[in-house]
């Protein structure tokens, strides 16, 4: 029999009000993703925005960390409790996936330095090419492709980190750690039906308006497809085998 593993995602952030009904909670996301590829894991949610955390790194076998509307350097009093909190996993050895907010903070807890990028927003269908530290990932093409949503960036590498994926306008946005975390800018649980529709609902608003056409035109254009599944088994994989 298989053993169920439990898996705790963290949550920092949540759908806007205005698709929460239609796509669930980022949470939700996660979990829906990772059903199309394993039924071995069990899930609890912890909502660290609310200050609801668990009560050791131990509580669960594996961690994901979830995106986010903040930004890590506002250094609020649950994102100091959460960098804690990676610190404290990493000690223990359990695995742990960050994802875009995630991505960030875990490499901020680290040492790195997030800010914004430069060159402003990335929204859209993106393409991430697979350095040699993807050795992890067997029989890994040389590129993928996911939705991006993200301002802020990794912009200088914590010493424990090692690029795995990277873009022109994101170079740093695949990291793993110790072989025992892995991170990703972008969003493999996004679907492109739900990256569109954010898009628009954030067009001209919080994104430039030129931008938000161009992811538009990214996620609509005909045969646009993610790799989602394919990086949800990654990152399934990833967590299952680094479980002692």
């Amino acid at each position: 029999m298989v053993k169920q593993l439990k898996i705790g995602i963290l949550a920092t952030g949540i759908t806007p009000d205005e698709l929460l009904e239609k796509h669930g909670s980022y949470a939700d996301m996660f979990v829906a993703l990772f059903d199309q590829v394993t039924t071995d894991f069990e899930y609890q949610v912890f909502d660290v925005r609310e200050d609801l955390f668990p009560d050791d790194a131990m509580q669960c076998d594996a961690w994901v960390i979830t995106g986010s509307k903040f930004n890590v350097y506002q250094n609020t009093p649950w994102m100091l409790r959460l960098k804690s909190l990676i610190l404290e996993i990493s000690v223990t050895g359990r695995p742990m996936v960050g994802i875009c907010f995630g991505h960030q903070i875990i490499a901020d807890a680290f040492g790195g330095v997030v800010d914004k990028h430069p060159d402003g927003w990335g929204v859209g269908l993106h393409a991430y090419q697979l350095t040699a530290g993807a050795d992890f990932i067997q029989g890994a093409p040389e590129s993928f492709a996911i939705s991006a949503m993200h301002q802020d960036q990794v912009l200088a590498l914590p010493k424990n980190a090692k690029v795995f994926a990277e873009s022109e306008f994101c170079p740093y946005a695949g990291l793993i750690y110790d072989d025992q975390i892995l991170t990703f800018q972008a969003h493999p649980e996004f679907n492109l039906e739900y990256e569109d529709e954010l898009i628009d609902l954030r067009k001209g608003d919080v994104i430039p308006l030129d931008v938000c056409e161009v992811g538009l035109t990214q996620v609509r254009e005909k045969g646009a497809a993610t790799d989602s599944v394919m990086i949800a088994h990654w990152m399934a994989d990833f967590l299952r085998l680094r479980v002692g």
